[in-house]
């Protein structure tokens, strides 16, 4: 009898706000080569609602400068 082999996408550290999504966000972030702000973003956006109720705003507010910081860093090099 074999045992199943654990990868590392099949473990989370410190909570479970990416168990039972269709896909891992670092799976996203990986296969379309998001920059470190980009992939900030869309971890976030994908548990905000996960977490709790004291700590989802500041994710969204977190995402919203984000935003802003790839919008400055973006234009400087336009």
């Amino acid at each position: 009898m074999t045992t199943p082999r654990i990868t590392a996408l099949g473990v989370q550290v410190g909570g479970g706000h990416y168990k039972g999504k269709a896909i891992q966000p670092v799976e996203y972030i990986s296969a379309n080569r998001l920059n470190f702000l980009e992939g900030c973003s869309v971890k976030r956006i994908t548990r905000w609602r996960d977490k709790p109720a004291e700590h989802r705003f500041q994710d969204l507010e977190k995402i919203k400068h984000e935003i802003d910081l790839l919008i400055e860093l973006e234009s400087r090099d336009a």
